[in-house]
């Protein structure tokens, strides 16, 4: 088995633990981006992908990052957000395999790993174009403050690794810029807007929007031996994101984007 194939074995305890939690909490998910076009093209991985993403609207991303924690007391998952761990960066949260830790790829940085899920919220956008533009742009620049403050690196080295433990009155202050960012991502929570967005999305901003509709009306499909939530309208959703998203990329470009070694059951994979 490669290193791909054994993260997806991973990933899919990962995907069945988030899906039993959802239920016992009332709350729901649904798969986003690749892992969404995997589910329609492929019903399961696309099978050189070695992440998976599921989205959530606010409120129950919130519920979820509240009560789930309590509920994975003594298994062998963790809850990262950017509050459970201190030195991850990131402004959604992750579901790690604690048996599990990789490396990955041009992301050196000191928050805890493992295989992982990435799990974003879906925020209230306003309907004024300025109004988006100014709201993203606050966003992505106290990002890059965090993510520079947190220690994150392209690369690891030696120094990087000798650098003293940040002192409290700078994870104080990481902790304020941590909650700056999450007031910008819900400024509108409390609107009527019709429209979601992931905002912290690696897409052109216009591509991970979901009408109220298309993230309210969930269906379910085969993913590999789960059953799993996706948006009704995940036809218009890829078309949007992907254009002919039936078609195979070229051979090139269907390489692993985020993981370099995995290590679990005392075996390294590469």
């Amino acid at each position: 088995m490669n290193l791909v194939e054994k993260i997806h074995q991973v990933e899919l305890g990962n995907l069945a633990k988030i899906i039993s939690l959802c239920k016992a909490l009332s709350l729901d998910y649904f798969l986003i981006g690749g892992s969404l076009l995997g589910a329609i093209r492929h019903q399961g991985f696309i099978p050189w992908d070695d992440d998976m993403d599921v989205g959530m609207t606010r409120h129950d991303y919130e519920q979820f990052a509240k009560y789930a924690p309590a509920k994975l007391q003594g298994d062998h998952y963790f809850l990262q957000t950017a509050y459970s761990d201190e030195n991850y960066g990131f402004s959604y949260m992750k579901l790690l395999d604690r048996y599990t830790y990789i490396d990955e790829k041009g992301n050196a940085n000191n928050a805890r790993k493992g295989v992982f899920i990435d799990i974003f919220p879906f925020d209230r956008i306003p309907d004024d174009p300025s109004q988006r533009r100014s709201q993203i742009t606050r966003f992505k620049l106290l990002e890059s403050r965090i993510i520079l403050k947190a220690g994150y690196g392209l690369i690891d080295t030696p120094l990087r690794r000798l650098k003293p433990d940040p002192g409290p009155d700078k994870l104080e202050s990481l902790s304020e810029l941590k909650r700056q960012r999450e007031n910008i991502m819900r400024q509108y929570e409390q609107t009527n807007s019709k429209y979601y967005k992931n905002l912290a999305s690696q897409y052109s901003y216009d591509r991970e929007i979901l009408s109220g509709t298309e993230i309210s009306n969930l269906t379910q499909v085969p993913f590999e031996y789960l059953q799993v939530n996706v948006p009704t309208a995940y036809d218009d959703i890829l078309t949007r994101m992907y254009g002919d998203y039936m078609t195979l990329p070229p051979k090139n470009q269907r390489t692993e984007k985020h993981i370099s070694r995995l290590i679990m059951d005392n075996q390294v994979f590469y």
